[in-house]
């Protein structure tokens, strides 16, 4: 049995969850919060094994929630947001800085014909989840440039665009590595992160506003800029040409995602072999690995996220299994070494 503690400020929003969760025979709901202090207090007295937790709440938010939380008695945590709130969404992403698993829209009212899909969507992510094994993150890995272990490219060639692909845990870490970017970097950056649809304008907007760096949800046939960070949109395959432009495109699920970082490790492989540079980063499942190692094959450097900092070794453990990767590195290690290796 999976026990939940459901946290949101509204009532209706409690009972809805609720009645969702309570009708699946492995779930119980074990406890409701209206505010972030009652959703600390019942995460020490019940020892949840899952919490879904609103943003906005009076006195204590969902942010200083979840930090309190992840500091005194680590569960894991999915947020439960409203799509139709740009600066809500941004906020949720706030959240998984301070440990949060994923981010899930809120369910519609009973009569929308939505309402069985978004419902699924969230018993599947609680039965998903739970199995992950969070703990107190504490940062102490702070390495020099002029220490670090890196690679070098091939005489001859020059890196020309980087692609990088994520799932769980994912914002945080990208995060990361923008923040350790210079802002004028000479290379553009394309991102696939596995995200549910409605968040990835908000999650572009907390990237940038966070890090600093430029980050935009890019057009079709878009020319890739030096110094951007382009985040793959909902709902289509997204690839790169050999001319750096974006590719968007209609076919069919990859791993059961559209978008897939089997698709745009596969176009850079493809478009730009050994003049791509591939990174995998935490994830569940196996998307992307395979096409990392064809892309190693075609010439590419490319770097995958250790065990250790991995919220999910899904992906990049399948890479690693493989041998796709050139190094395996930690967020901030990767991201000195994206510097090093773009001159």
């Amino acid at each position: 049995m999976i026990h939940v503690l459901v946290v949101d400020d509204s009532k209706v929003s409690r009972d809805l969850l609720s009645g969702i969760l309570e009708s699946e025979p492995d779930i119980s709901v074990i406890g409701t919060a209206s505010d972030g202090n009652e959703a600390v207090r019942l995460a020490n007295i019940l020892s949840p094994d899952i919490i879904t937790m609103d943003i906005n709440m009076p006195g204590m938010d969902g942010f200083e929630a979840a930090r309190r939380i992840m500091e005194e008695s680590p569960i894991p945590i999915i947020i439960i947001s409203g799509v139709d709130n740009l600066a809500e969404i941004a906020a949720s992403f706030k959240v998984m800085e301070a440990g949060a698993l994923a981010i899930l829209p809120k369910p519609p009212h009973p009569t929308s014909p939505d309402f069985p899909v978004k419902s699924l969507e969230i018993i599947n992510a609680i039965r998903t989840y739970v199995e992950i094994k969070v703990i107190k993150r504490v940062r102490t890995h702070n390495p020099k440039i002029e220490t670090l272990k890196h690679t070098t490219i091939p005489k001859g060639i020059h890196p020309r665009v980087i692609v990088i692909g994520a799932s769980t845990g994912g914002p945080p870490v990208i995060q990361t590595i923008l923040r350790m970017l210079d802002p004028q970097f000479p290379l553009p950056l394309v991102l696939v992160q596995h995200m549910s649809p409605g968040f990835i304008m908000g999650f572009a907007e907390w990237l940038s506003e966070s890090t600093g760096f430029n980050v935009k949800i890019p057009g079709l046939h878009e020319k890739l800029l030096p110094g951007v960070l382009y985040v793959a949109p909902d709902g289509v395959q997204t690839g790169v040409s050999g001319d750096l432009k974006i590719i968007l495109s209609d076919e069919p699920s990859e791993h059961n995602l559209r978008p897939s970082v089997s698709y745009l490790f596969r176009s850079a492989a493809g478009n730009l072999g050994a003049s791509a540079i591939g990174v995998l980063l935490t994830g569940m499942g196996t998307d992307g690995s395979r096409e990392l190692l064809n892309m190693r094959k075609k010439g590419s450097i490319t770097l995958i996220q250790d065990r250790a900092s991995s919220i999910v070794y899904g992906m990049p453990g399948e890479a690693m299994r493989i041998g796709a990767a050139s190094l395996i590195l930690s967020p901030e290690d990767i991201a000195q070494q994206l510097q090093v290796l773009a001159g």
